[in-house]
């Protein structure tokens, strides 16, 4: 695997502390003319947490508004074992707002982001890590080291419309399947083949991505963000503050049939066992 020099610095966004999370920071570069890389380092894992989600969303904003050519913004950790491994999802509960007004915010932002983007994935993506990675256009992952996941199954979290929306329109149906009914860890010539990402790889083969497809100019006209969001309409309403309070509420409808389904099946049991049906003996 080719590497590629950083290139110079061009700014800092601290990522301050926050409860067991020591903080970070993200650390701005220019690898090549008008390509924007964002270095996150926010230990043990880069979770997504309100401080992390403020300083990204501001690193773009820096990039967008702060005097830079439209170009290209790659995204990438600064620790190797992981691009991110989610939600602190103790956090992410106890904090009023943070999914619509922080982490949703921050999906929504790269999915109608004006300039390209990609997600350099040099390790592990989990749950909310491969949610932000899916919101990226483009996605280049290690070829040896790390996961693409949703394992939201194995800890017993349904998905909420948006995090399940973004999937439905970028990956093939038994993709789908794969990530949100069997958990499957996805190794990066897996993802590949997949569709999943889109080369494997480190910055080098990032940079080669954008030479390739001549991304550096896309934004060019100043349309390229309006274009994403026709195309992703789905996801870009249901990341919206009303489409989500509309998820939560039938999120909650659901929950009730739920709740309801299994009341009236067990009662159901109940009434055949007393009828006389035996089960047989194990």
């Amino acid at each position: 695997m080719a590497t590629a020099d950083k290139g110079k610095h061009l700014f800092t966004i601290p990522i301050p502390p926050l409860n067991q999370h020591p903080g970070g920071a993200i650390v701005a570069t220019e690898p090549a003319p008008q390509v924007y890389l964002l270095t996150f380092t926010s230990p043990p894992d880069n979770r997504l947490t309100t401080a992390s989600c403020t300083a990204l969303l501001d690193a773009l904003d820096m990039v967008e508004f702060g005097g830079y050519k439209p170009g290209v913004v790659i995204t990438t950790s600064g620790i190797d074992k992981f691009y991110s491994n989610g939600l602190d999802l103790e956090h992410a509960i106890a904090t009023e707002g943070f999914m619509p007004d922080k982490l949703y915010k921050l999906f929504l932002r790269l999915l109608t982001y004006p300039m390209p983007t990609i997600a350099l994935m040099p390790g592990h993506a989990f749950a909310g890590g491969m949610m932000l990675a899916m919101h990226h256009d483009y996605r280049v992952m290690s070829p040896t080291r790390g996961w693409a996941c949703i394992n939201e199954l194995d800890f017993g979290v349904p998905l909420k419309p948006a995090m399940s929306s973004i999937f439905r329109l970028k990956a093939a149906p038994a993709v789908y399947r794969q990530l949100v009914l069997e958990a499957h860890r996805f190794p990066g010539p897996e993802a590949l083949a997949a569709g999943l990402v889109d080369r494997l790889g480190g910055l080098a083969e990032a940079l080669a991505l954008v030479r390739d497809k001549k991304l550096a100019g896309k934004a060019r006209t100043g349309i390229y963000g309006l274009l994403k969001a026709e195309m992703y309409r789905e996801s870009v309403a249901l990341l919206a503050r009303a489409g989500y309070d509309e998820g939560e509420r039938a999120e909650k409808e659901r929950i009730a049939r739920e709740d309801k389904r299994r009341a009236e099946g067990e009662r159901r049991v109940e009434e055949l066992k007393r009828s006389g049906v035996e089960k047989a003996k194990l």
